[in-house]
């Protein structure tokens, strides 16, 4: 089967079954993503030439395949071992993503390049401090799982997993330059009022958000 040929049968069970990539199913299984296109875009120069941080964002959903390929390119799996487009240290792999969308939000799980619904509501407003936050398409909460970092004394932790978090972000500042969409990284947020309804323990802490839209006209 080609890999064209298995996003129209991804496409088209989603619709059969009238699941939405990031819709809340009331029994939280998780919702497959199409395969990611790992193949175009625009050279990496050129992408560094136009990386840059938005705080406009036009309301327009992003389509299904565009948040798979922005999930893989963030922090997907791109070799047989189970490693990822971004490094960690000693492998971790601690940090998690969270999607936030306009019907709930979802953790991505990289291994099966799925989502596992977290909550059923529209959480984009807790998402940021700034009035724009609530109108971007997607955000992206970036959260370290310290239970992941072995016997890493707690300022190692809080080194690293900020660092791990930066690499994750630029590579959703340069899929998005490829792309030809609008994105904004940010760390004034109301972490607690957001860390509550994610259900996160302790010991995950919130680092960053980056909404991800397309470019307000």
């Amino acid at each position: 089967m080609t890999r064209r040929l298995g996003v129209t049968l991804c496409l088209i069970l989603s619709c059969m079954l009238g699941v939405s990539t990031v819709g809340y199913t009331q029994d939280s299984k998780p919702v497959q993503l199409v395969p990611p296109q790992m193949e175009g875009g625009k050279p990496l120069m050129q992408a560094l030439k136009e990386r840059a941080t938005a705080r406009a964002f036009s309301p327009e959903k992003l389509p299904d395949q565009v948040l798979s390929n922005l999930l893989w390119a963030a922090f997907g799996v791109n070799r047989p071992d189970g490693r990822r487009t971004a490094p960690s240290a000693s492998n971790w792999q601690e940090v998690d993503i969270y999607v936030v969308a306009p019907n709930g939000a979802f953790m991505y799980e990289a291994k099966t390049h799925s989502l596992t619904p977290v909550a059923s509501e529209d959480l984009r407003a807790l998402a940021g401090t700034q009035a724009f936050v609530k109108d971007a398409p997607v955000t992206l909460v970036f959260v370290a799982d310290y239970a992941r970092m072995g016997k890493a004394t707690q300022e190692q932790k809080d080194f690293l997993a900020p660092a791990d978090t930066g690499y994750i972000s630029q590579n959703v500042y340069l899929f998005c330059a490829s792309d030809g969409l609008a994105t904004g990284v940010r760390a004034s947020i109301d972490k607690p009022a957001l860390a509550k309804p994610l259900k996160l323990r302790p010991d995950q802490k919130i680092i960053l958000a980056q909404s991800v839209g397309y470019p307000k006209k």
